[in-house]
């Protein structure tokens, strides 16, 4: 049974002008450090950023609740498989979350083009 379903979509220049304006103090606040590493293993990290910044979106529009107190942007890591699919770690508060609802499953969709970045998660029970 799905949960919830979450979308989001982001301009990759508006996390690039994040990054510019406020640096690590931004990405510090967003992604755990083996996000960031990732990200910044590119040759341009900004699409990669935003794909995250969109996946943390979604999957807490998944939840129903958004970021804010119930669902933290440090409560939910991208992580990737070796064959390159994304999967959701859940930490603190997202994994104490997760098991209030009865989730067994969160699956989670990125795609990302020089200007934008979107992402998609379904949460099932």
């Amino acid at each position: 049974m799905i949960l919830g379903t979450g979308i989001d979509l982001i301009e990759v220049a508006r996390i690039a002008a994040s990054v510019a304006r406020f640096g690590d103090r931004f990405v510090n606040r967003v992604l755990l450090p083996d996000e960031t590493a990732y990200c910044r293993s590119h040759q341009n990290p900004a699409p990669f950023l935003a794909a995250r910044f969109a996946a943390k979106e979604a999957v807490s529009k998944a939840f129903g609740t958004g970021i804010g107190a119930q669902l933290g942007w440090q409560d939910i890591e991208i992580m990737r498989k070796e064959s390159g699919e994304p999967f959701v770690v859940l930490h603190g508060k997202g994994a104490e979350l997760f098991a209030a609802r009865g989730a067994r499953q969160l699956y989670i969709s990125l795609t990302h083009t020089e200007n934008y970045a979107a992402a998609t998660a379904i949460l099932e029970g």
